[in-house]
């Protein structure tokens, strides 16, 4: 699928050095700043290179587009609304397109809403693919309550399936080389990596198929936050479809005890603190105990009998902890790989995640990020404890 619109494939021809690829849906109020703190990096601390900044929008109703081209730079740049199905991963993969059509040596891509960008930012992305790394993944600083589907899921399960400890799998700024790029390219999307699935889609593609991948440090993100009950229901859904597909693809992978490795930091990191987040975990769990009523029926087709026994007895008081969330997600996982229904056993799946991050804000109150950062890695070592028996069953 191509989402680049014909007449920027004609208007293009130029070649650049880089590309700073900015996806986009109302984001006026950000995306200069981006824009512009992109453009102090490059001048800083690659003078002599060429860029082109891109802006690829899902059909913004806020001029988003116009901010963009009205920020202050003066590289050259182009905005457009993207073609295909809305989503990142449409924006992302027509980003890609035209990196590869004007052949940049580097192409980084940066969330729009970023408030805590800085020039050196762009360093750090760019510096290791010109050394030969293939792929750069953010290393940030944040609120123990941000990046609840990062910490809980593709964290722990992108480090044990694939043995490559990568702190944020999903962080949604990252870098490119072209061969990489290429490969992406060549591939077929799943339907939900052009949505919100693109970054577990992109990460999991790197870990299996390119030699080397570094992670930046990049001090703390602050962007546009959201809260896991109100606002992530979507999101959740594609991502986890898109892992369970991807488990699919790579099983002969991850099925091998290949052991974990840590993935190298390019950087140090800056002394910082990120903003305290509020979570209203009154209506995560009310979001639990209504979707559980909810998808009870309909688990008997896809769960475990022992599963839907002991749900359906604690149905009213059950605690998910470390134990019971990751023969969850195991369980669920062996589901989608048995049906191949893996956006129906995604969506099953959603109550048990508003149940855990209930939980999880439940006992880290009162508590710091570096604490909670423990409780995180101390999770990590159960799913580490299940794997053989995930490896079992499959």
């Amino acid at each position: 699928m191509n989402n680049l619109p014909e007449t920027i494939l004609n208007n293009i021809a130029k070649r650049f050095d880089m590309v700073i690829g900015i996806p986009s849906y109302n984001n006026r109020d950000t995306i200069g700043f981006v824009s512009e703190t992109a453009s102090k990096g490059i001048h800083e601390y690659f003078p002599d290179s060429s860029c082109l900044l891109v802006n690829a929008d899902g059909g913004s109703g806020d001029l988003t587009t116009e901010a963009f081209l009205t920020s202050k730079t003066d590289f050259e740049r182009v905005a457009f609304t993207y073609e295909g199905i809305p989503g990142k991963g449409s924006a992302i993969h027509a980003i890609l397109e035209l990196s590869e059509l004007v052949n940049a040596k580097v192409t980084v891509f940066l969330d729009s809403d970023l408030r805590s960008i800085k020039p050196w930012w762009i360093q750090r992305f760019v510096e290791p693919i010109l050394s030969g790394a293939d792929y750069v993944t953010p290393f940030y600083v944040r609120d123990k309550y941000d990046g609840t589907i990062t910490n809980h899921i593709c964290y722990p399960m992108t480090t044990v399936l694939y043995g490559l400890k990568i702190r944020q799998p999903i962080g949604g700024d990252f870098a490119i080389g072209p061969g990489l790029r290429k490969r992406l390219l060549q591939k077929r999307w799943y339907r939900n990596a052009y949505r919100f699935g693109v970054d577990i889609w992109m990460t999991t593609t790197a870990i299996n198929e390119t030699p080397e991948i570094v992670q930046a440090a990049l001090g703390v993100k602050i962007h546009d936050v959201k809260d896991p009950g109100k606002q992530l229901s979507a999101m959740f859904s594609e991502v986890m479809a898109t892992l369970f597909r991807l488990m699919e693809d790579y099983h002969k992978n991850w099925k091998e005890d290949s052991g974990i490795e840590e993935c190298k930091i390019y950087g140090t990191m800056p002394d910082v603190h990120p903003e305290p987040i509020t979570v209203d975990i009154d209506n995560l769990e009310h979001k639990f105990v209504e979707g559980l009523h909810k998808v009870l029926e309909e688990m008997d087709h896809y769960l475990p009998e022992d599963i839907v026994n002991y749900i359906t007895e604690h149905k009213e008081d059950i605690d998910i902890d470390d134990e019971l969330w990751v023969d969850l997600i195991y369980t669920f996982a062996l589901t989608a790989h048995k049906t191949k229904e893996y956006e129906r056993v995604a969506k099953l799946m959603l109550p048990f995640y508003f149940g855990r991050i209930a939980h999880f804000v439940k006992n880290t109150r009162g508590i710091s990020n570096e604490e909670a950062e423990r409780m995180i890695d101390e999770q990590l070592k159960t799913f580490l404890d299940k794997r053989e028996d995930l490896i079992d069953r499959w």
